[in-house]
Formats: C-alpha cells, sequence, structure tokens
C-alpha cells in the first residue's frame, strides 16, 4: 500500500508508542548473527576489484586489459566500453559517468575497470597489470579556483542554467538559484546594525562505520540478484537498471543490515560494477571497497564560501539579509547542495532578502547527502551573524530568534515550501529559554550555544504489506532499510493500531520483488511516511477481519 499524505485522527494516549521495548534485530546484532553485505556468500563466488585514477583531471588516451586477462585467477574485466553510453533520460544526469571514468577522469580516485577474480588478492594483482595511458589536465579543487577566469573546465559543454541569458560559453558554474523579495536596499537602510561576514567550510564524510560492499549474482536468462547495504534498494535498482541499460524487472535487490549511511546511501557505486562482472564470468561477484577508496572516491558533503549580511534594528527586529552562496558540486552537476539557499534565512521571517546560489563542479568526488544536505553550511553562516548581532544590541540570543521566528501562514523562501505549516519553532526557543540549563552558571572551559535550522520533510512513498499468521502474530513487510530503529518504530505502530502486545510483531524489510516501491530513507521520512503506510495497511487488515467475521457469524 502507498501512502499519500493525509490528515490521521490523533490519539490522546497510546500504550505502545512511547514505550521502549526491545528492538526485535538487537539480539543479532549484538551476537554477531546480523548479516551485512560484505558477509554474504554464494557458491562459486568471486571476488571483484576497482582500479582507480591516481589523477583528478587527465583525458583517458587508452585502456589496455590484455595482460590482467590473462593473470591467473582472473574470470572477467570491465572498462566502460562494456557499459551502454549515458541516456539523456537518465534520472540523475551525469551518474552512469560518475560510476566509471570515459573519455577522462575528474577525480582521484574514480573508476577506471574492475577485475574479478578467484581470490581478492588476485583481483587487486591483476588490476594493477591493466595498462592505462593518461594526459594529465590542470585541476580545481574550490569553489575560488572553479569560478576564476580562464579556469580549466571538467566539462566543455557545461553551460550555466539559472542565469537571466544563456552565456555561450561554457564554465564550471552548473546553476545559479536567484531569489529576492522587497526592497534590500531599504532594509538596510532601516537597520541600525548591519553585520556582514565571510564563510568557508570543507567537505566532510558521512564517516559511516561499514564501508559500500555489494554481491551480485547474474544467471544466463539475464536476471540478477544483488545483496547491499544502503539506505533504499529500490533506489539500487533502478539506478543499477538505468546504468546497464535493463529493464528494472531483470534486478531483485535484497537488502542486507546497513552499517551507518547518514545520506552517504542513498546512492551507488558498485553494484553496476558487480552485475556486469558476474554476467561475463558467470559466476556470483562480490566487491567491498577499502576504506581508503570510501574516503576517496564516495560522496561527501561540499566545500562552501557563503558571504552572509544581516540588518536588525535596536529592538532586534530584523530588516534584511543577503547571502552568496557556492556550493562545490563535486565532479558532476546535481548535487545537493542548492538547497542551502532555500535554508539559510528560512527559520526568520525577514522582510526584505535577496538569496544567490551557485552549484560549481570541482575535481572532487560527487557530493552526496549528509544529514540536511547542505543545510548546516547555511545555517553556520547565517547563526554566526545572528549571534553577533544579538551581542551587538546586549539581546539574549534566544529572544533575538524568538522575535524574528517563522511560524505557521509566514513565507519560506523555497519553491519546496512556499507557505509553512505548523512548525513548532517558537515552542521550542520557548522550552529551551525557560529549561534550567540555560541559565545555570559556567565553569572553567564551558560555554553555551544556541541556534536554529531548517530543513524538509520529504514525504515520498512508501509501501507496507500486513499479514495475520494463524497464531495471531502479525508480520509487517516494508521497504525501508532499517535506519536508526525504524524496524522498532513500525512494530509499535503496528501493536497500537492492531491491539495486540508489540512482541508479537515481525518486522521484516522486504525485497524489491517482496513488497511494493518504497522511496529512499532519507529526509526525515521513513517514520512518517513508512509509518503511515503502515498505519493504512493494519486499518485494512482489521476492516478485512470484520468483513470476514461478519461472513462467518452471519451478521
Amino acid at each position: 500500500m502507498t501512502v499519500a499524505v493525509e490528515e490521521s485522527p490523533v490519539k490522546k494516549s497510546y500504550k505502545w508508542v512511547g514505550t521502549r521495548p526491545v528492538r526485535h534485530d538487537g539480539l543479532e546484532k549484538v551476537n554477531g548473527k546480523a548479516r551485512f553485505a560484505a558477509d554474504m556468500t554464494k557458491p562459486r563466488m568471486i571476488h571483484g576489484h576497482v582500479l582507480r585514477s591516481p589523477l583528478a583531471h587527465a583525458k583517458i588516451l587508452s585502456v589496455d586489459t590484455t595482460e590482467a586477462e590473462s593473470m591467473p585467477g582472473v574470470k572477467a574485466v570491465v572498462t566502460a566500453a562494456d557499459f551502454p553510453p549515458p541516456s539523456k533520460n537518465e534520472g540523475f544526469p551525469h551518474r552512469s559517468s560518475n560510476l566509471i571514468a570515459r573519455e577522462k577522469v575528474r577525480y582521484e580516485g574514480q573508476v577506471v575497470a574492475a577485475v574479478a577474480a578467484t581470490t581478492r588478492r588476485q583481483a587487486k594483482a591483476a588490476a594493477a597489470k591493466i595498462a592505462v595511458k593518461y594526459e594529465e589536465l590542470p585541476h580545481v579543487l574550490t569553489v575560488d579556483e572553479a569560478m576564476a577566469d580562464g579556469a580549466p573546465l571538467l566539462h566543455e559543454n557545461l553551460i550555466t542554467k539559472g542565469l537571466d541569458t544563456t552565456p555561450k560559453q561554457a564554465s564550471n558554474i552548473a546553476k545559479r538559484d536567484y531569489f529576492e523579495q522587497g526592497d534590500l536596499e531599504a532594509g538596510f537602510a532601516e537597520a541600525d546594525v548591519v553585520y556582514e561576514h565571510e564563510f568557508t567550510t570543507k567537505v566532510v564524510h558521512q564517516g559511516y562505520i561499514e564501508p559500500h560492499a555489494c554481491v551480485a549474482d547474474t544467471s544466463k536468462d539475464g536476471r540478477s540478484e544483488i545483496w547491499c547495504s544502503s539506505q533504499g534498494h529500490f533506489m539500487v535498482r533502478s539506478a543499477t537498471a538505468e546504468m546497464l541499460g535493463w529493464e528494472t524487472s531483470q534486478l531483485k535487490v535484497i537488502p542486507a543490515e546497513i552499517g551507518g549511511g547518514f545520506g552517504g546511501k542513498t546512492t551507488i557505486y558498485l553494484e553496476p560494477l558487480a552485475v556486469k562482472l558476474s554476467q561475463k564470468a558467470n559466476r556470483p561477484v562480490k566487491i567491498v571497497m577499502r576504506r581508503e577508496d570510501v574516503f576517496k572516491a564516495t560522496g561527501p558533503t561540499p566545500g562552501t564560501k557563503i558571504r552572509v549580511k544581516i540588518g536588525a534594528r535596536k529592538d532586534g527586529t530584523l530588516t534584511a539579509g543577503k547571502a552568496w552562496l557556492a556550493y562545490e558540486s563535486g565532479a558532476f552537476p546535481g548535487s545537493w547542495g542548492m538547497l542551502g539557499g532555500w535554508c539559510v534565512f528560512a527559520p526568520y521571517d525577514i522582510p526584505n532578502v535577496q538569496i544567490e546560489s551557485f552549484e560549481v563542479v570541482v575535481n572532487k568526488p560527487v557530493n552526496i547527502a549528509y544529514r540536511a544536505p547542505s543545510a548546516p553550511m547555511a545555517a553556520f553562516a547565517t547563526e554566526t551573524v545572528i549571534d553577533q548581532i544579538a551581542r551587538e544590541i546586549k539581546m539574549d540570543p534566544i529572544e533575538l530568534r524568538l522575535l524574528n521566528a517563522v511560524e505557521e501562514g509566514d513565507y519560506n523562501h523555497s519553491s519546496m515550501v512556499g507557505t509553512f505549516q505548523r512548525i513548532g519553532l517558537k515552542e521550542t526557543l520557548e522550552a529551551i529559554r525557560d529549561h534550567p540549563n540555560y541559565k545555570i552558571p559556567l565553569g572553567p572551559n564551558q560555554g553555551r550555544g544556541v541556534a536554529t535550522g531548517f530543513w524538509f520533510n520529504i514525504a515520498q512513498s512508501s509501501s507496507a504489506t500486513v499479514n495475520l499468521t494463524e497464531n495471531g502474530r502479525a508480520v509487517v513487510v516494508t521497504g525501508s532499510p532499517d535506519i536508526g530503529g525504524s524496524r522498532v518504530s513500525m512494530a509499535l505502530m503496528a501493536a497500537e493500531e492492531l491491539g495486540i502486545d508489540v512482541k508479537f510483531i515481525q518486522p521484516v524489510v522486504g525485497d524489491t520483488e517482496a513488497v511494493g516501491f518504497t522511496d529512499v530513507t532519507e529526509g526525515s521520512r521513513a517514520t512518517f511516511a513508512t509509518g503511515m503506510a503502515v498505519v493504512r495497511a493494519c486499518r485494512e487488515l482489521v476492516t478485512q477481519l470484520r468483513e470476514r467475521a461478519a461472513i462467518m457469524w452471519d451478521c
């Protein structure tokens, strides 16, 4: 059952929701029986190793796999030539080019080829024998370098989107977003205090404890099964099919346990390589990233350069805000960075605003989400300026935020949100202000800080199936990988709806053929969206039970 956002009756009290039962998957994770992707094995399975570029930017002149193919134990070798050209209709443009380098490499660590052999050692040795000829090119690593006049181009055909007039020359600026309201000049003229500062932040990796890993088993009839750890196995299916030029029906993805993601596993890196190697070798193939490769080649947060200027009256009323934000996208456009402009002033009701944001490609791995992607950098800049204004006008930082906080009905500078619904920002700030810990004296080397931030709740689609077994237990199957205990959250909601003990609920994360389509676990959506699918499935189950009882009892 796919859920749509709708009003749901609110109970005043719950029997199970709000309790802390033993997690259904807790014992296996404690005793080591839980199976992660790297734990998976199959009969006749062989091992893959990925060859990565040692250069940040270079043309690929040739790739010779002859010697590698003759190495002991080698069963298959793949290069970009084994994959179809990127489709113009890709859901995420450039994802195929990021999977494996084609005409050139654009960051150190980008995949150039992959080998499958009987052992990991043999695969690694064979990969070292692949002869790649490069023509090294100048590289850019920061937004300043990439946006400079005459900067080396990562993409010779990248034309900036979002400008008033379409430029005739390519650049490293993939996109510009612009928003304004009110009269910015008049707003700053009205202010008694104006503070402006420039901020830079570096890339930060999610640091999940489990490296990327997968197993692919491709049969002679053209179907493949994939075991992997991800934040969305339906995403793995669609992205892998897209990169291989396959139908999604040719792929079945089975979710393994996940050892952390934090947004970093909302994309794919290995699965199409493993499928193609398996297809060529006619054997199951496992690929496990080394930690070094995780840091070199998987998506971190973007580095940024941000300028924020805010004006305020002496009474604390904010009169104007101006922000200029440039986000590194990594080697290809299409990152989350542009959302920072939508978040930079979101917590505040500022009448006069100008926001200009840029997405800039640089010779680094492609950015991927990490806990409200792009928002923390924007909040860091804005909140620092807000604190400075509070010091200038000698106002408590929470009171300054309360005075200007958005509330229900206020407009947000975001095409995704528009007008705020009930958000509870003021109530949260008041609760912090009134808490005893906010006013207790500080000891040596202690500090106390306050900040606000904004992120979207993304609904998207979720599915759930609920089955009642002969012994009165319920099996709840969802398509959301367990991130942070979502299994037990689903079980609690099912127990509440069905009126049975939570220990009699068996929550299961189903594969792509066991449950309906479910979007990635991201954007604070799983508990709400997948939870609502569970609630509605439980209610449908109760309805069906009543109908059957009515037939049996002739009433």
